[in-house]
């Protein structure tokens, strides 16, 4: 069965180009005029990846991308004609998987459409050791849930978030270079920017609070989760 793609875009002809693209690859595309239109198709229906412009009417695609994630989790790229640290910041914060200014490159888009979807399957079908819960003083990571506590209080993460906690924590106390991060979280064939690790590294320390000291700078190399035995 082909994976299913939602491109949401007030622009026909940006919809035009995507789907073009995206039949060649294999992919089944379906397309929204608006954040509203594509909320209500995330509601009744499934996709496997959803590519969302920024700047539309009726619904702006973080607030429909958000409005999606409290239901269901689907992967997400973000379209946008700006490029701002706050605009991708803002993105992550709601769930956002990945980045794309315009004008973009179409083969690259696909490029990112693969690695997205391939990560998701493999995270769906990976059975590697989430049984065991992680508890340092009142932090508690559930891998199994996949949730994390502070101080019995839930804290709400993107799914990024998520992923990159996850793997600092199963490899506490080792020295991780940016390289290694970059590619067990994002993908083997990650074409975004090397900032995007540190924005994300941001908002997870935000997320921590008086745990964020737990996430080590190694200036030079990349970062370590640090527990005291």
């Amino acid at each position: 069965m082909a994976d299913r793609i939602l491109v949401v875009d007030d622009e026909e002809k940006i919809r035009e180009v995507i789907k073009k693209y995206g039949e060649f690859e294999g992919y089944e595309i379906y397309e929204a005029e608006n954040g509203m239109e594509a909320v209500e198709m995330c509601r009744d229906n499934d996709y496997d990846l959803i590519i969302m412009d920024v700047m539309m009417p009726e619904l702006d695609g973080f607030s429909a991308c958000g409005a999606i994630h409290k239901t269901k989790d689907i992967p997400v790229i973000m379209l946008s004609a700006r490029g701002e640290e706050y605009d991708k910041i803002h993105g992550f914060e709601v769930g956002v998987d990945d980045y794309v200014v315009k004008p973009f490159s179409p083969k690259e888009l696909m490029m990112r459409v693969k690695v997205i979807i391939s990560r998701n399957k493999n995270k769906a079908t990976d059975t590697k050791a989430d049984m065991d819960v992680f508890i340092h003083e009142g932090l508690e990571v559930n891998f199994t849930a996949r949730t994390v506590t502070i101080d019995g209080n839930r804290v709400n993460m993107s799914p990024k978030e998520y992923d990159l906690l996850f793997f600092m924590v199963r490899n506490r106390n080792i020295a991780l270079e940016r390289e290694r991060l970059i590619t067990e979280v994002w993908g083997y064939d990650y074409y975004g920017e090397d900032r995007t690790l540190d924005t994300h590294i941001k908002l997870l320390r935000n997320s921590l609070g008086k745990y964020r000291d737990m996430l080590v700078t190694l200036r030079g190399v990349g970062y370590r989760f640090e527990v005291d035995d």
